[in-house]
């Protein structure tokens, strides 16, 4: 029989994909949807933003691919070579909280610079300090840096309370004109839990630790470590541009807030409970569940994101 414990332990692992700072406390889980985000008066990201990858430890050419296509697949310059329902049409949710403020320098995401660092440079245990140096390793002004860990690293509280983060930091910029000035960019870490934590931070390509234990899903792209960072990655994207510096649009406690993704866990399409990811498409030949279609003919698995027009979690199907 499931419990009242379990479900909440559920949710705590459908929400595990923790952002900003801290881990989410079991009192800040909400229910209610309803009027969720306040905004609170700080910067959103928008114009045009470079997003950088900085790739730590090893990942095979093909695992590369299906995150820059993930990124690629974002650009709304891509939404015409995108069958429906797309990435690039899950991405315009978050453009409405530039509506909202009636901004109308909307967010520009391109796919950036590369960085390779498959020696392990700072070993293969990592800090959030060593977080945020490998992320100053990437563009510091007008750019998400986005660190991505492979399955033999472990960072501090991943899997025991996060499957990833995000925050910012400040970094100096070498060009003339800025005089030195140092400029706050936003920083995205993600890790590869095929090895580490797949029931926690690979869900539902995973069974779950806790809670109602239905087949695992076939990930979209054969690799349940890395289908796994997608959603991961996503949701963590989604609460970079609505609340990047720690001001924008969230609610509850400022060190572990629900954001425009982090409001709907476990949530990916119609019908979704506890233990159930929704009503998804379904790949005839492979057999993989999926919500969203990118270029070069990938498909992936995307969180609901909480809309502010409707006050409510938002899916593709």
């Amino acid at each position: 029989m499931v419990t009242v414990n379990h479900l909440v332990q559920i949710l705590i692992i459908l929400s595990i994909f923790q952002i900003s700072f801290a881990t989410r406390r079991l009192t800040e889980l909400v229910h209610d949807s309803t009027n969720l985000l306040q905004y609170h008066n700080g910067a959103l990201l928008n114009g045009d933003i470079s997003v950088n990858l900085i790739w730590y430890g090893y990942f095979k050419p093909s695992q590369k691919a299906v995150i820059t296509d993930f990124i690629s697949s974002l650009s709304t310059k891509s939404i015409n070579s995108q069958t429906e329902p797309s990435v690039s049409t899950w991405w315009k949710t978050t453009e409405k909280y530039q509506t909202k403020l009636k901004k109308s320098n909307s967010l520009r995401l391109k796919l950036g610079k590369q960085v390779i660092d498959s020696k392990y440079s700072l070993g293969k245990s990592l800090t959030d300090k060593n977080l945020i140096q490998l992320a100053s390793k990437g563009g510091s002004r007008n750019a998400v840096n986005i660190v991505l860990t492979a399955s033999d690293v472990s960072v501090d509280d991943f899997c025991s309370s996060r499957c990833g983060s995000h925050g910012s930091s400040s970094g100096p910029t070498s060009a003339k004109i800025t005089k030195g000035k140092n400029y706050k960019f936003a920083y995205i870490w993600v890790g590869n839990s095929e090895t580490q934590c797949p029931g926690q931070c690979a869900w539902p390509f995973h069974q779950p630790i806790y809670g109602p234990q239905a087949a695992p899903l076939v990930a979209p792209n054969n690799d349940v470590g890395v289908d796994g960072m997608v959603i991961n990655l996503a949701s963590l994207l989604a609460g970079t541009a609505t609340n990047p510096f720690g001001n924008g649009y969230y609610q509850g406690d400022a060190s572990a807030p629900l954001e425009a993704a982090s409001a709907c866990p476990g949530v990916y399409a119609k019908g979704a409970y506890p233990g159930y990811a929704g009503d998804l498409l379904v790949d005839s030949t492979t057999g993989a569940s999926y919500n969203a279609h990118g270029t070069n003919g990938r498909k992936y698995l995307l969180p609901a994101l909480y809309d502010p027009s409707t006050s409510t979690c938002s899916t593709l199907v």
